[in-house]
């Protein structure tokens, strides 16, 4: 079941109409039950994997925190690891390895074929794998005590608002929420349904919209122009933004409809005036998760450059095979790796020195090099190939002769026609002026300050956009295939 699909649509307002009807202490089985459901609407049997997550962790959390010696502590999180990260590695890199392990078996005179599995991927598996993963990782750290509740449990692994696409959310910060009582309480609703309607925009109006282009650019980049491939680079990289924001948007307004708060999980991160400080701004919760359980075991900072530097790219490897089982990622998590790496030596190189007059001029120099050099980073990220990815950034320099000819907004250049391009152009020209409106303080609180016919004047505004610029084909979130 799609956010942006008429099903979800019956469905939330039915989930939020009972739970509000229901006693506190039954809400928890009837936030379970409609996530269940709500994940059964993609492909039903897949549940049973989501079941052996939480099974698997409830149960080892509990017995880390039983456990009298360090050994079997630490048996019983291998055995949540593995089962947790033996699914995934199943269902979503089994193929790739496979693929890549052949030719080299080949090599060596073994004539041998790996079997490939058929199984599809299951949406959102590494988001709840990370998410379950996390809990009992705190709990092997004694940084939280187990959970006794396996419903409570059952419910933070798959609560459905965040369940497919994140943000990944930690126990200590999500679990506790659902033991307090919830009022009804229009101000914290009605915030709610006007961050939905946002990210619906996101999604639904900038992000599948952008996509026109992209799409067309992308499946053929062999016959696209430089000024083509420059414009469908810019495209995706507003695309897979709201596309992905507009998604976390829509969840944490539905969460908080229900009065349970979701973390911050994008911060704004095309204004970012450096790519450490893009990280800090996009896919929070992923990035966090990989700091606290990745990048902080290996050592963090607290080891000599070398084997900092090594722990980056390490991080960075796994954040692009986390993104998707080929070698496109890879390249796009080491690319982010080395620009950290470099970024971090000239700073070393070239500290700051005190704030100035050029300083200041020089930071939209620094937001615009960085966007440039993660729209460039994103080709990797989005195109078909490696193959096609390098063709891409080689082309880019050619035939900029293209934007003189009559033809170039035209439907065969672009895949969409000339007006529909202008539109596409502006709506990224309105997300950036949202977007710079928020940097002060968020839009939503300073909307509801303005009398009641102009604040509902904008509120309609939204939803004509909706219906008016709104592909209405239900696409799917670009990273539910994460």
């Amino acid at each position: 079941m799609l956010f942006n699909s008429p099903e979800f649509f019956v469905f939330f307002p039915v989930v939020t109409a009972i739970y509000f009807a229901l006693p506190h202490r039954f809400r928890w089985i009837h936030l379970l039950i409609a996530s269940y459901f709500f994940y059964m609407c993609w492909k039903p049997g897949y549940v049973t994997f989501l079941a052996i997550t939480t099974a698997v962790d409830y149960a080892a959390a509990l017995r880390i925190e039983a456990a009298d010696t360090p050994g079997r502590r630490r048996a019983w999180l291998l055995l949540s690891l593995t089962a947790n990260f033996g699914l995934l590695f199943y269902f979503k890199y089994y193929n790739f390895f496979a693929d890549s392990l052949e030719p080299l078996i080949h090599r060596l005179g073994l004539h041998i074929d790996l079997p490939h599995s058929s199984w599809l991927l299951p949406v959102g598996i590494s988001f709840y794998t990370f998410q379950s993963v996390a809990y009992t990782l705190d709990v092997y750290r004694r940084e939280m005590p187990a959970e006794r509740h396996l419903g409570r449990f059952a419910l933070y692994v798959s609560f459905f608002p965040q369940l497919v696409a994140g943000p990944i959310e930690r126990a200590a910060h999500l679990l506790p929420q659902f033991k307090v009582p919830v009022l009804f309480e229009y101000d914290r609703v009605s915030d709610g349904l006007k961050l939905m309607l946002w990210g619906l925009i996101k999604k639904v109006v900038i992000a599948d919209r952008l996509a026109l282009l992209v799409n067309h650019v992308f499946s053929q980049p062999e016959t696209a122009s430089g000024p083509a491939l420059a414009l469908a680079i810019l495209f995706f990289s507003f695309q897979i933004y709201c596309d992905f924001s507009g998604y976390t948007d829509i969840a944490r307004g539905a969460a908080s409809v229900l009065g349970i708060q979701l973390m911050e999980n994008f911060r704004r991160p095309y204004f970012a005036a450096s790519i450490t400080e893009f990280w800090r701004r996009w896919h929070i919760s992923l990035s966090t998760w990989f700091r606290d359980y990745v990048y902080r075991p290996l050592g963090g900072n607290r080891v000599p450059a070398f084997r900092w530097a090594i722990n980056i790219l390490i991080v960075f490897l796994v954040s692009g095979l986390w993104h998707g089982a080929s070698w496109k990622f890879v390249v796009w998590g080491l690319i982010h790796g080395t620009l950290l790496l470099v970024e971090n030596a000239l700073r070393r190189a070239f500290p700051a020195g005190h704030t100035t007059a050029l300083s200041s001029w020089l930071q939209p120099v620094k937001v615009l090099f960085t966007f440039v050099l993660v729209a460039l980073a994103w080709v990797f990220f989005r195109a078909n190939t490696f193959g096609d990815a390098l063709h891409i950034l080689t082309h880019l320099h050619l035939n900029w002769a293209a934007l003189l000819e009559p033809g170039f907004l035209s439907n065969a250049a672009l895949g969409q026609e000339p007006r529909d391009f202008c539109v596409s152009l502006a709506l990224i020209g309105f997300l950036l002026a949202v977007e710079a409106v928020q940097t002060r303080s968020e839009i939503r609180t300073r909307i509801a300050a303005w009398p009641a016919p102009l604040r509902w004047a904008v509120y309609s505004l939204g939803l004509w956009m909706l219906f008016l610029l709104g592909m209405m084909r239900q696409n799917e979130f670009i990273y539910f295939v994460f």
